[in-house]
């Protein structure tokens, strides 16, 4: 479970002005207590003007010229007015285009993409579609290709982190007005409505930073094994595929190429697999119905704040007023959610490398590459755990790659991706401990649902013949 209570905890490292960024809990250097509202200079001692950390406004509107300080009162005026979902999530689209326009920590900016980009593309998709016919009996998913810069990268996926997060942000928000007794909500509207108000922002702020420095590094629209672009459109950003290839002594048409395989091959699993996308994402929501708020700290919480001190409701969130409880329901909703991203890696995984190794001469370098940078816990597994509290677990990706390479050798290709017909006869979680096991013990005994159909048609059949016998 990530520590990072749902979003509202320290937001991601930053660049500053090219430097190496602030750190986590480290304000420029000092001891201060985490800004609230990520306009600069609040909360930090010596800020400017009189109050410094016990008075985040004062200190902020002491550092800050007339341009700065109609942007601040914006942006609090937003923060307060906010009466939407459970995230702002016109704030977390607004940061996140900020957060890319800085650009990355390297000092690289974004860009626009180029025609010749955009061909490249095109011509990699439509060989890495090429090549995977031979080593998967699902056909392609890829109506399009796509080339994106970070900032079209955002724009693509927030439709999906709004699916993904709103669930939990929902049962956390809930837990606000839940505290109190019926005949005191009326009484505390005001207080609740602000501190709704502001949950939605802060989510919505801290969403906002993790996408945006999520869309400095990834590739794809599919880096962490969920469909986060439009169904049926491969993508892939340049720009950071070229950082990615940039220390590995490999041609850059190769990484493009070995990237491109991968990310043909996840739109094929998700395109012709029509139960999964709902699969996974249910298991997030599973995962949200089973979130336990600590009730009495939010009480004590509620009862003490002073609705003049937005900080002390920033304070009480990084506290870990909703820090989730390590219920039953969230063990299991987590379980399946882990198992079948695995299992989705891991086929990506082994099918790519029977594309890509008869004729990528950097194919097991590339690969080992990728598996690495999960094992790492690389920036996609930092902003899934921050923004819905899942770790993913690199060990299991090897497993379910090391199975999917095994039912290859023992039942073929078709035998293989036919366990994709259906939830029930995919691997579980303890497969995964044993891999050889399951392939051997479901040889031979694994009905596909290909032939139960066929015995049941037949069944249909037989019954009609023998009723038009008895007429």
């Amino acid at each position: 479970m990530s520590d990072t209570p749902f979003g509202f905890g320290l937001p991601p490292e930053e660049p500053d002005n090219g430097d190496e960024g602030k750190k986590k809990g480290d304000q420029g250097g000092q001891g201060g207590p985490a800004n609230p509202f990520g306009f600069p200079g609040a909360g930090l001692p010596g800020a400017g003007g009189p109050g410094g950390a016990d008075n985040p406004f004062a200190a902020m509107f002491g550092s800050m010229n007339p341009n700065d300080l109609g942007a601040a009162f914006q942006q609090l005026g937003q923060m307060l007015s906010y009466e939407g979902g459970p995230v702002n999530w016109d704030m977390a689209k607004d940061i996140a285009r900020q957060t890319v326009a800085q650009g990355t920590a390297d000092g690289v900016k974004d860009e626009s993409v180029g025609p010749a980009e955009k061909s490249a593309v095109e011509e990699a998709v439509r060989l890495a579609d090429l090549w995977l016919d031979s080593v998967t009996s699902l056909p392609s998913g890829a109506g399009t290709a796509v080339a994106w810069s970070r900032a079209e990268w955002v724009e693509a996926t927030l439709p999906v982190w709004k699916e993904l997060v709103d669930p939990v942000a929902e049962r956390v928000g809930a837990a606000m007005g839940d505290v109190l007794p019926e005949e005191m909500q009326a009484m505390a509207g005001p207080l609740l409505g602000m501190m709704r108000s502001m949950g939605g922002a802060m989510f919505g702020q801290q969403i906002g930073q993790a996408v945006g420095t999520l869309a400095g590094e990834v590739v794809g629209s599919t880096d962490i094994g969920l469909p986060l672009g439009p169904a049926g459109r491969a993508a892939l950003l340049p720009l950071n595929v070229a950082a990615f290839g940039k220390d590995l002594g490999v041609p850059s048409d190769e990484v493009r190429l070995y990237l491109a395989l991968r990310e043909a091959a996840h739109q094929r699993l998700f395109a012709h697999v029509p139960w999964l996308r709902s699969h996974l994402f249910g298991a997030v929501e599973g995962y949200a119905r089973g979130i336990k708020v600590d009730t009495s700290k939010l009480e004590d919480v509620v009862g003490q704040l002073d609705p003049s001190n937005p900080e002390q409701l920033q304070e009480a969130l990084q506290g870990g007023m909703f820090q989730p409880q390590d219920t039953p329901e969230q063990k299991a909703a987590l379980a399946r959610l882990e198992t079948a991203l695995a299992l989705v890696e891991g086929w990506v995984d082994a099918v790519v490398h029977e594309a890509a190794k008869p004729r990528l001469t950097s194919a097991d370098a590339l690969r080992e590459t990728l598996r690495r940078r999960r094992a790492s816990g690389g920036p996609a597994e930092q902003t899934f755990a921050t923004l819905i509290g899942l770790e993913l677990r690199p060990r299991r990706l090897r497993d379910a790659s090391r199975l999917w390479a095994s039912l290859t050798d023992a039942r073929g290709v078709d035998g293989r991706d036919g366990l994709w017909e259906h939830p029930d006869m995919l691997p579980t979680a303890s497969d995964l401990d044993d891999p050889d096991g399951f392939v051997h013990r479901e040889q031979g005994t694994q009905l596909d649902f290909s032939e139960i159909d066929k015995m049941l048609g037949e069944a249909a059949e037989k019954r009609e013949q023998d009723g038009d016998d008895t007429k």
